[in-house]
């Protein structure tokens, strides 16, 4: 299978372990830091912080569709990636609050789940309508439908009576590549500079790009975030699969 062989190649490089930990570390920090916001926030419903930054995420999907090459645009798309990062913060912030309080629950994390979804295909149909770096709107649309697949098969774990599987490419990998790709696109925005024509290469070239004929930021992140899909389908199949077989 290519996840095994992916998967193998990860662990001996030490890709996989090296990232687990690096993770871990700043998760237990990022706990650590919002813990005095968290102590703040008394008996606020955590389900106003997922509400909110579902509505915080979608004005920065806005502004990032909008935004062209320009000192102007590069503003923008700097904009939309602290909207973004904001969103995540009160994304992280309501269930923090939900377990101080003792009332994280089945609706709170249906709620989480379902808005994380949201997100996750919105920054990239977003990212897809941005005409002025992206030849292909379909790429946004390509790259949203092969995230949800992999995050499907996580789920789908769990319906079956696994635990919930987290393989892959995941949720934080994909938004660090984003946001970086997002920020190559301001600089390249602030200085009016254009990305990598592919037309003379190879049509492959294309095909990897999801069909658009330039690579720079917002098209890379895309490119990415699909392929990253296509990879964390294979993983958590794999996985559940064998796990299925082994009872």
């Amino acid at each position: 299978m290519v996840s095994n062989q992916l998967l193998k190649i990860l662990k001996l490089t030490g890709l996989e372990e090296w990232r687990n930990n690096m993770f871990e570390k700043m998760r237990d920090t990022w706990t650590k830091a919002i813990q005095p916001l968290v102590l703040k926030m008394g008996d606020l419903d955590p389900s106003v912080l997922t509400w909110t930054s579902l509505f915080v995420s979608l004005a920065g999907f806005y502004i990032l569709s909008i935004s062209g090459i320009s000192t102007t645009g590069a503003m923008m798309i700097v904009v939309a990636v602290i909207l973004v990062l904001i969103a995540g913060v009160l994304d992280a912030l309501d269930g923090a609050l939900a377990r101080h309080q003792g009332t994280d629950g089945a609706y709170g994390d249906f709620l989480d789940h379902t808005i994380d979804r949201i997100v996750d295909v919105g920054l990239l149909v977003a990212i897809g309508m941005n005409a002025a770096f992206v030849s292909s709107p379909n790429a946004g649309l390509a790259a949203g439908l092969l995230t949800l697949l992999g995050s499907y098969m996580g789920t789908q774990a769990q319906s079956v009576g696994l635990d919930r599987i987290y393989g892959g490419f995941s949720r934080a990998d994909r938004m660090i590549v984003t946001l970086v790709g997002l920020l190559v696109a301001a600089m390249q925005a602030y200085t009016g500079g254009v990305g990598i024509d592919i037309t003379p290469y190879h049509e492959y070239f294309g095909y990897l790009l999801l069909g658009n004929n330039e690579l720079n930021g917002m098209t890379a992140a895309l490119a990415i975030s699909a392929w990253g899909g296509v990879y964390t389908f294979l993983v958590r199949f794999n996985s559940t699969r064998k796990q299925l077989l082994e009872l």
